[in-house]
């Protein structure tokens, strides 16, 4: 994608807006001489609004639910809305074919090394491909920073809008408006504590609008979901994305427990510069990362890519999806999305540097924890994933995976105290080429 999206993640399809009849515009209350919260383009948030989606929605009626859903999202957020918002519903094989690649199509050689390096995407497919049929699959809707224009997707063979989905994109909308969405932080992990507070905010505030569906508001039904074409889904990659989601929620609603509204907005100024600071609402603002440099010890044949950074920091959601997808998460006592678990928690920054010979590829990565104990567990872990999956192990450290592996390298596995590095390479003779152990 050539420009920055915001998606709304889930793993089933839209759910429709059911009800009867034509719009009709508000209870008989006026309409305020100037706009106001919890009022927008004839509707006030508490009014009834009635629309039948048999042959789904039309645009009057999509314009009615819109003014109304504004209006509530306005009532719980506490933010005005200054702009009108343009709401568009595709099909999913509409978003599929234009939206649901990750741009080039092409294959990014250290992009490629950093999911390796995750045990996620292997040498059997690309970055590119995985992508694809798991957004493919999970995206609801975006936002478009920039453009106060909304894309909902359906799965649905007439258009449907779905109201948490809605009250979620409409968010994002306020956020622009007030705070601006246009930083995009240069590590995956940075991206992931900044999308913690965008992300989390939004689903913060849909679950609330959901709430007040049950115990105030006069709502729209919501029929069974249908479940989606999840082939080709990547669950332990669809972890790494999902995660300011979820976690991103909890965050937010701990944040406004101790401030209120206005500490959340105040995030926007000074966002998370961690997953760990999501993960761990206690950790926010004042444990940081540390800083984790690799020396360069490759010989003459192996180079690190002209790339600035040099590096990639996958943090702690990426290690935990790693351990979920690789079958070091007990599945039956901990919950999926729930992303502190012992294996990452404990992490202290890290940083992944691929490197290539030619058409031959390598990295370093290299960890720090909180202590010698937590860097033990998480070398313990990894060294399990290899040992299950080794056609050999020359020496203590080092592990083969046989060549019908997707992972099928050499790996050298290090712990000094509270620092771990895994060095891959193709072959075992070219370990010490990628770094020398020193």
């Amino acid at each position: 994608m050539t420009r920055r999206l915001l998606l709304l993640l889930g793993l089933a399809a839209l759910l429709v807006l059911a009800g009867c009849s034509a719009p009709t515009a508000g209870d008989g209350r006026p309409d305020p001489l100037t706009d106001r919260e919890g009022w927008e383009d004839g509707y006030w948030y508490d009014d009834p609004v009635a629309v039948t989606t048999d042959d789904g929605l039309n645009e009057s009626e999509r314009e009615a639910v819109l003014a109304r859903t504004m209006a509530r999202v306005e009532r719980i957020r506490g933010l005005e809305f200054q702009q009108s918002v343009s709401v568009e519903v595709i099909s999913r094989t509409e978003y599929r074919e234009e939206y649901a690649g990750r741009g080039s199509g092409g294959v990014d050689h250290w992009d490629e090394q950093v999911w390796e390096a995750l045990l996620l995407v292997g040498e059997d497919t690309t970055v590119d491909e995985a992508y694809g049929p798991t957004f493919g699959a999970s995206v609801r809707g975006f936002y478009a920073p920039g453009e106060n224009a909304i894309v909902l997707v359906s799965d649905a063979e007439t258009p449907t809008v779905d109201r948490w989905t809605l009250a979620h994109e409409l968010v994002h909308a306020l956020q622009d408006q007030h705070f601006g969405l246009d930083g995009y932080p240069e590590t995956r992990d940075r991206r992931v504590g900044q999308n913690g507070v965008v992300e989390g905010d939004a689903n913060y505030v849909a679950d609330r609008y959901e709430r007040r569906c049950v115990d105030a508001w006069n709502c729209l039904d919501r029929p069974v979901r249908g479940g989606g074409d999840t082939t080709g889904f990547n669950q332990g990659l669809f972890l790494t994305i999902y995660a300011p989601y979820v976690e991103g929620s909890a965050f937010v609603e701990a944040v406004r427990a101790r401030s209120g509204w206005a500490g959340v907005n105040a995030l926007y100024d000074d966002y998370p510069v961690s997953s760990e600071q999501v993960i761990h609402p206690e950790a926010y603002p004042d444990e940081r990362p540390r800083t984790v440099e690799i020396p360069d010890r490759s010989n003459g044949r192996w180079e690190r890519f002209d790339r600035d950074p040099a590096g990639e920091t996958v943090g702690e959601a990426g290690v935990y999806a790693m351990f979920w997808a690789n079958g070091q998460v007990n599945r039956s006592t901990h919950a999926t999305y729930d992303y502190d678990h012992p294996l990452s928690a404990g992490w202290a920054g890290d940083r992944v540097v691929p490197y290539r010979n030619g058409e031959r590829y390598g990295y370093v990565w290299a960890s720090a924890w909180d202590s010698r104990a937590d860097a033990r567990e998480f070398a313990t872990g990894y060294r399990d994933i290899l040992a299950e999956r080794a056609v050999r192990q020359p020496s203590a450290d080092t592990y083969v995976l046989p060549e019908s592996d997707p992972f099928g390298d050499a790996f050298r596995i290090t712990r000094e105290g509270t620092r771990v590095r895994i060095v891959n390479a193709p072959t075992v003779s070219e370990l010490a080429g990628v770094h020398h152990a020193g």
